[in-house]
């Protein structure tokens, strides 16, 4: 991992599992800028939020997307790579930067995982999302 500390895997916020592996496959329940418990920024980005919040919103649920990882990977030692990122930008209707978000989670699991982290991704532009969160990520993963 490097110089990255991983917060602790933020409690799902509702009645799922925050990661379920099935035959060599994990999913990540959708991970929200929480940080030290609570949702550090709202609203819609291009709106209540600048392209630099967004960033920063991004990097924090990407670190806890690789907690989670790291929690059901045994610290990423049964970890074989990342699969697929799915992004979803609680967007304005004039905000079309929502890969330039997504780049920092990109570049965060590249520097934290090296080659495990290259991955496949897509970014959706959303009207809303719960708890009025700005982006979700989504994250799956194989496991050896």
């Amino acid at each position: 991992m490097g110089r990255l500390t991983l917060p602790p895997p933020p409690r799902p916020v509702g009645a799922y599992e925050p990661v379920v592996v099935r035959r060599g496959v994990g999913f990540v329940s959708g991970q929200f800028p929480i940080e030290n418990g609570s949702l550090r920024f709202r609203g819609r980005i291009g709106q209540a939020l600048s392209l630099e919040d967004a960033r920063e919103a991004c990097r924090i649920a990407g670190l806890n997307a690789l907690s989670q990882i790291n929690a059901a990977t045994d610290g990423f030692n049964t970890l074989e790579g990342l699969l697929r990122i799915d992004g979803y930008i609680a967007s304005s209707d004039d905000f079309f930067d929502q890969p330039t978000v997504l780049d920092v989670a990109s570049e965060l699991f590249l520097e934290a995982l090296g080659p495990r982290g290259a991955h496949a991704r897509t970014a959706f532009a959303v009207p809303h999302l719960p708890l009025n969160a700005p982006l979700e990520l989504c994250v799956s993963f194989a496991t050896v």
